[in-house]
């Protein structure tokens, strides 16, 4: 491996487009604390250095859904770890001021070795048709460098489709992500309609694997891409995206 330096996508949203009642509101929303989290725990463990990045570089927020005790199955001591994991990141690993996706040119691009995209919903927002963004994924998809992402993550995939051939990148690539089902299932909590990533990287031509009632924690792997479907796959996708990158 030529470098040990990973990408980490955000989005500045701190919200989620929701219908309700034939309108278009916001819900409060941000990244899923532990999808980020425990990637990134695996990845400084193994001496990676990590770059953060988003639309315009304004800091991120945690979906407040994801700092609940609930969250982490009651474990007090692991939601303070990585809380104060993300605090830090803050402070030194320039978390709270993540690159602009315009400032990382195509010669930066080159000195890295994988790219990894957390979920909440906040991707929803405005990841999915940021052509920045898409320039950044059709490298690492071009090179076959490995590309992690979880949950609401994939949703990031449709952006190459605002940038170079305007093409789907990803294709035919077998993918997980928090599914339609599960969807359906906050939606009935909120009374209120999202935009569906199952859906709508199925639609774009990706072989969704989702489905309810799969291994909890259930990963994806199809050639450089690794993805997982809800936030119980965070350790394995963190694990095999660590493989991914050794190997490479």
């Amino acid at each position: 491996m030529a470098n040990k330096k990973v990408l980490i996508v955000l989005s500045d949203a701190d919200y989620v487009p929701i219908q309700r009642n034939g309108k278009t509101e916001h819900d409060p929303s941000g990244f899923f604390l532990i999808e980020l989290a425990k990637p990134l725990q695996k990845l400084l463990e193994q001496g990676f250095e990590v770059t953060f990045a988003s639309p315009e570089g304004k800091e991120p927020k945690p979906d407040p859904s994801s700092e609940t005790l609930l969250a982490f199955a009651g474990n007090f001591y692991e939601k303070k770890r990585e809380n104060e994991l993300i605090e830090r990141m803050k402070r030194e690993n320039g978390l709270a001021r993540p690159r602009k996706f315009s400032e990382i040119s195509d010669d930066e691009l080159k000195g890295l070795s994988g790219v990894f995209l957390p979920g909440g919903h906040a991707p929803l927002a405005d990841l999915g048709d940021n052509a920045e963004l898409g320039r950044i994924l059709r490298h690492f998809h071009a090179e076959h460098k490995p590309t992690a992402a979880i949950c609401h993550g994939p949703y990031a995939f449709l952006s190459t489709m605002y940038a170079g051939d305007k093409d789907f990148a990803y294709k035919g690539y077998k993918i997980s992500c928090w599914s339609d089902a599960e969807e359906k299932m906050m939606e009935t909590s909120k009374q209120g309609e999202f935009e569906k990533v199952e859906s709508s990287l199925r639609d774009a031509g990706a072989d969704m694997q989702n489905g309810i009632g799969e291994k909890v924690g259930y990963i994806t792997v199809d050639r450089e891409v690794a993805s997982g479907g809800n936030p119980m796959a965070a350790n394995a996708l963190g694990d095999k995206f660590i493989e991914m990158l050794l190997a490479t």
